[in-house]
C-alpha cells in the first residue's frame, strides 16, 4: 500500500514538472525548473533530461553553453540526444559546432540516423561552405541514406545556398517522389541564386503551392530588384493563393519601400490588420521602413511608438534613425539616437552608418568625426560603407582636400562608392581639377559603368575641353557600354506607372503628352506674366 502511495506521488510530481517544462518561455525559467528537478531527484529520470536538453538547444531563447553542460551530464547519450544538440547548433550563431559535435558522435561510436544529416546539411548551408556540404553528402552516400526524401530536400537547399544550383537541380530531377517541400526547396534555390526565370518556371510547374511557395517567389523578385513584379505576384496570390503570412508581408513591404509606393504600402498595412496577422517585431520594422522610405515619417513614427521600448531591438531603431536622416530631419535623427541609448539599446555598425548619413545631410563635420571614432571605441571596425559615408560628409561640406587626404590615409583601397562621393562633391563645389583626377580613377575602377564615362565627359565639357569630352564618349561606345535609361515610378490611386524619357509605351501616352503640353504652356504664360510685372516694377523705380 505504501509503495502504491509513493508511486502515485511520484507520478503526480512527474506530471507537475512536465507541465512546468511545457510552460517554460525562457532559459531562465527552464533553469529554475531544472533546479527544482535536481532538488527532487528527478533530473536524471526520463523524460526530463531529453526535454530540458531540447528546450536549451532548440527554443527561440536557446543557450548552447547550458545545453552543452546538460548534455555532458548524460551518462549514455543516445542518438536522439546527439541529434537534438546538433540541430540546435546548426541554427545557432556558430553552426561549425554542429559539425564538431557530429565528429565527436562518431568518435564515441554512436551511429547517426536519417535525422542527423539534414542538420549537418543545414549547417553547411548557413556557413555557405560547399566543400563541407560535399563531404556531408559523401557521408550520406556511404551510410545508404541518399534516398531519404527529408535528406534529399535538405541537400537541395544546401547546394542552392552554396551557389551550386546545377547540383541542386540534378538532385531534384533525380528524385522519384517529390513532395511540396522538394518543390519549394528548388524554387527557393533559384530565387536565392537570382535566377528568377527558372524560379518562375518551377513555380508554374508545381502541382500544388502553399504560402511558402508564394513567399519564396515574391521574395526572389524583391531580392532581384524586380519590385513591381513582386507586387504583381502578391496581387495574384490574393486571388489564387493562400492567406499571406508575416514572412510574405515583409517582402511585399520591402517592394513598396523601394518603389516609394505609399498607397500600396498603406493597403498592405490594412490587409495585415484585417487578416489579424501577428505583428512581429520584424513586420513592424518593415512597416516603419516602408513609411519612412515613402516619406510618410509621421506614420512611421506612429508604428515605431506602438512598440514597447522593452520589445524593441537595434534594427527598428536603425530604421527610424535612418529614415529621419534620409529626409533631412537631422536633429530629430540624432535625438532619436540619444533616446535609443537611454533605452539601453546598444548601437551596431548600421546605427553609425545612419548617423554619418544624418551628418552628411546636415553638414555636421565635427559630429561625424565623433561618430566615426565611436565605432572603434565600441569595439567595431569601420567598413567600406563607413569610409564612403565619411568622404560624403567632407565632400558635401566642401572639405575636398581633407576628403582626398582621408582616402590616402585609410587602410583600404578606395572603392568606387568612396571616389563617387568625392567626385560628386567636386562637381557640386566646382573643384574641377580634382574632379578630373577622381573621374579618371573611377573609370579605371569601373570601365563597364556608363555613369563613369558620362561624369568625366561632363567635367571636360564644363571646362570647355571639347575634344577630351568627345574622346571619353567615343571610348564608351568602342567598349560597347550603353547608357542605362533612367526611369520613374508614379503612383496614382494605388497603381504604379513606369516612365522612361520620351516614353510612348504607356496606354495613355497621347493624353499624358497633351496634358504635359498644356502644363508647359501654362508655365511659360506664368513666367511671361512675372517678367512683365518685374519690367513694370523696374520702370516705376526708374
Amino acid at each position: 500500500m505504501l509503495n502504491a502511495s509513493l508511486l502515485c506521488k511520484n507520478s503526480n510530481l512527474n506530471q507537475t514538472f512536465l507541465s512546468l517544462l511545457d510552460k517554460c518561455k525562457s532559459v531562465s525559467e527552464l533553469k529554475r525548473v531544472h533546479a527544482l528537478a535536481i532538488l527532487y531527484g528527478l533530473a536524471q529520470d526520463d523524460p526530463f533530461p531529453s526535454r530540458i536538453l531540447s528546450f536549451a538547444s532548440t527554443s527561440d531563447s536557446a543557450d548552447f553553453d547550458y545545453a552543452r553542460r546538460i548534455f555532458l551530464q548524460l551518462s549514455n547519450p543516445e542518438v536522439f540526444n546527439w541529434n537534438t544538440i546538433i540541430r540546435g547548433n546548426s541554427k545557432g550563431k556558430n553552426p561549425t559546432r554542429s559539425i564538431s559535435l557530429f565528429v565527436e558522435m562518431l568518435r564515441v561510436g554512436v551511429s547517426p540516423d536519417h535525422l542527423t544529416y539534414p542538420f549537418l546539411a543545414k549547417a553547411s548551408a548557413r556557413l555557405m561552405d560547399l566543400q563541407l556540404g560535399l563531404a556531408v553528402h559523401g557521408r550520406i552516400m556511404k551510410t545508404g541514406f541518399q534516398f531519404d526524401r527529408f535528406i534529399q530536400n535538405s541537400l537541395i537547399h544546401m547546394y542552392a545556398s552554396c551557389g551550386d544550383i546545377m547540383r541542386a537541380r540534378k538532385l531534384f530531377d533525380e528524385m522519384p517522389n517529390k513532395n511540396l517541400v522538394s518543390w519549394n526547396a528548388m524554387l527557393d534555390g533559384y530565387a536565392k541564386c537570382g535566377d528568377m526565370d527558372f524560379a518562375h518556371e518551377v513555380f508554374e510547374l508545381m502541382p500544388e503551392r502553399d504560402v511558402v511557395s508564394w513567399s519564396c517567389l515574391i521574395d526572389g523578385y524583391v531580392k532581384d530588384g524586380q519590385y513591381a513584379e513582386a507586387l504583381a505576384n502578391f496581387q495574384r496570390m490574393l486571388l489564387l493563393g493562400p492567406k499571406a503570412n508575416d514572412v510574405t508581408m515583409v517582402s511585399v513591404l520591402c517592394a513598396c519601400a523601394h518603389l516609394g509606393a505609399l498607397e500600396q504600402g498603406r493597403k498592405m498595412h490594412r490587409y495585415m490588420m484585417e487578416k489579424g496577422l501577428p505583428m512581429t517585431l520584424v513586420l513592424r520594422t518593415s512597416l516603419v521602413d516602408m513609411y519612412a522610405k515613402s516619406g510618410a515619417l509621421e506614420e512611421a513614427l506612429v508604428v515605431f511608438r506602438e512598440v514597447s521600448v522593452k520589445q524593441t531591438d537595434v534594427l527598428i531603431w536603425n530604421t527610424m534613425i535612418g529614415g529621419l536622416a534620409t529626409h533631412g530631419h537631422v536633429r530629430e535623427s540624432l535625438d532619436m539616437f540619444v533616446e535609443m541609448q537611454e533605452a539601453g539599446i546598444a548601437p551596431d555598425d548600421i546605427t553609425y552608418l545612419c548617423l554619418l548619413s544624418a551628418c552628411a545631410h546636415g553638414g555636421l563635420v565635427k559630429q561625424a568625426w565623433f561618430f566615426f571614432e565611436c565605432l572603434n571605441k565600441d569595439g567595431m571596425t569601420a567598413k567600406i560603407e563607413h569610409y564612403a559615408c565619411m568622404v560624403d560628409v567632407l565632400a558635401r561640406a566642401g572639405q575636398l582636400k581633407e576628403a582626398y587626404q582621408f582616402l590616402d590615409e585609410i587602410p583600404l583601397e578606395p572603392t568606387a562608392s568612396m571616389l563617387g562621393a568625392l567626385f560628386n562633391g567636386c562637381m557640386n563645389h566646382r573643384k574641377l581639377d580634382l574632379a578630373e583626377i577622381v573621374g579618371r580613377k573611377l573609370l579605371e575602377l569601373e570601365p563597364e559603368h556608363d555613369g563613369r564615362y558620362i561624369g568625366l565627359s561632363n567635367v571636360y565639357a564644363v571646362i570647355k575641353r571639347w575634344d577630351e569630352a568627345k574622346t571619353t564618349r567615343e571610348a564608351m561606345e568602342k567598349r560597347g557600354v550603353k547608357k542605362s535609361p533612367g526611369f520613374s515610378f508614379v503612383e496614382i490611386f494605388g497603381t504604379l506607372h513606369r516612365f522612361v524619357a520620351h516614353d510612348k509605351i504607356h496606354p495613355n501616352a497621347e493624353q499624358i503628352y497633351m496634358m504635359l503640353s498644356i502644363i508647359i504652356e501654362q508655365m511659360k504664360s506664368d513666367a511671361d506674366r512675372e517678367t512683365s510685372v518685374y519690367d513694370l516694377y523696374d520702370i516705376e523705380i526708374m
